[in-house]
């Protein structure tokens, strides 16, 4: 049987995890990020929340260092628990990568708009009262066939084409963060909380697992490590990630609040450059943030197009969905038909805009904070049973740390299903929910009857 090629590095993986991590969020939501919290309640909510995935993120870099597998979430499930919660649990985790595809291929669009107001033409229709510009589809199913592309070819390009993108991101940051924040003043950071100081915190905390999820993306690359990788990589990767990825985030914030007087900037688009923009009084601040933001882009969708790609090859591979998923080519060492079917499904959401995708992206924290907690409970019963490779038993401070991250997990669960609590899903993230566990039934369901008749 073909293997994927063994081509990863330590700096592949990092930049795999913090890559799929960041992406624009802090260009184009910036303002929600505000207005949920405030100041402060956004810098705790990601401060906090972020060091709550340690835990998690130890108990990935264990499981993935034990199970060399591209399945992930789907391996470790399986060994733990039954064949539905095993499908169940990759199902909702693709989901989680895949939906930031489309989402950074509308984004796109939106962007080179915003440097290129001509391209903010050419109307072709409307979703949900949002028009969609024919120049912005060009331009995202471009970048869609690079990518798909790309990951077709070789997993070596994809992983050069996103240590460039990460390391260059992260340059550009620097630059335009340390030249802004010299213009700037305390006096801008009021109001530090927008709703009372705990409401604000939890509401900001809600869309920290959305944000954040990305560090557990190597698992799905694990399969394709040089023979020279020592395992313990993989944690050193992930938790460097978090910690990257918890720095970037709240300097960030910190950075736009110093810069200019927030609030009175959130109805502005691209709350982040303009912010930055009024601070230096020059237009030249705001193209290397938007550099910096196509940059961060690029990454984000190919780190998620892997992983997601990666997920569907292993569903495909273990029979749970159409097998043909499972093809690995012969020549590219690649699971191509997997990453052909990303880039076709990517190209056709790109064409609902980004009305219909927003409360998608909700769902996203829901799905990847199933995935950590079914992950964290195999560790456990997998420790309780012996079962884990490698270890027949664990310490009390490995089930501490497991059980805690289990918790976390849930708890984030909850914090967007439980009506009592503020920012809970709507209609519409239910509905969006519904429809992908319908199509993850309507799947097995066909798979499983195939593999009856045959």
């Amino acid at each position: 049987m073909s293997a994927l090629a063994r081509k990863l590095r330590l700096t592949d993986y990092f930049t795999l995890a913090w890559g799929t991590m960041v992406g624009v969020g802090w260009l184009v939501v910036m303002d929600d990020w505000l207005l949920r919290g405030g100041t402060l309640g956004a810098l705790l909510g990601f401060a906090i929340g972020g060091a709550l995935l340690f835990p998690i993120g130890w108990v990935y870099g264990r499981l993935v260092a034990a199970m060399l597998d591209a399945a992930g979430e789907i391996a470790y499930t399986a060994a733990a628990f039954s064949r539905p919660v095993s499908f169940s649990t990759g199902w909702m985790m693709m989901l989680a990568y895949f939906i930031v595809c489309p989402w950074e291929a509308v984004a796109v669009g939106r962007i080179a708009g915003y440097i290129i107001p001509s391209l903010d033409s050419l109307e072709i229709y409307r979703i949900a009262g949002r028009p969609v510009y024919l120049p912005h589809l060009i331009v995202g199913l471009a970048l869609t066939a690079l990518l798909t592309t790309l990951n077709y070819r070789g997993i070596r390009l994809s992983a050069t084409f996103q240590n460039w993108t990460s390391f260059g991101t992260l340059a550009l940051f620097v630059v335009f963060v340390a030249l802004g924040v010299s213009k700037g003043s305390p006096r801008n950071f009021p109001p530090l909380f927008t709703h009372a100081p705990l409401v604000s915190f939890l509401l900001m905390l809600q869309v920290v697992p959305y944000f954040m999820t990305g560090f557990e993306s190597v698992s799905k690359a694990a399969e394709e490590s040089t023979s020279e990788f020592r395992n313990q990589g993989f944690l050193q990767a992930i938790w460097m990630a978090v910690l990257i990825g918890i720095l970037f985030y709240t300097i960030i914030i910190a950075a736009v609040a110093f810069v200019a007087p927030w609030h009175e900037l959130t109805g502005e688009k691209f709350m982040t450059a303009v912010a930055f923009q009024r601070a230096v009084g020059s237009r030249w601040i705001v193209n290397i943030i938007l550099a910096a933001a196509l940059l961060s882009l690029f990454k984000c969708f190919n780190g998620n197009f892997v992983a997601a790609s990666r997920l569907l090859f292993a569903l495909g591979r273990r029979g749970l969905v159409d097998p043909r998923a499972g093809r690995i080519h012969p020549e590219h060492q690649t699971p191509s038909t997997a990453v052909l079917y990303i880039g076709i499904a990517t190209a056709a959401c790109m064409l609902l805009g980004d009305a219909i995708l927003v409360p998608i992206t909700e769902v996203g924290s829901v799905a990847c904070a199933i995935g950590w907690a079914a992950t964290c409970a195999a560790y456990i019963n997998m420790g309780r049973a012996g079962t884990l490779p490698g270890q027949l038993d664990l310490s009390a401070i490995e089930w501490s740390i497991a059980g805690f991250g289990l918790l976390v997990a849930i708890a984030m669960l909850l914090m967007k299903i439980v009506p009592a609590i503020p920012g809970h899903f709507t209609m519409y993230e239910w509905l969006a929910l519904a429809i992908w566990i319908a199509l993850g039934a309507i799947s097995h369901r066909r798979r499983l009857a195939r593999n009856v008749e045959g």
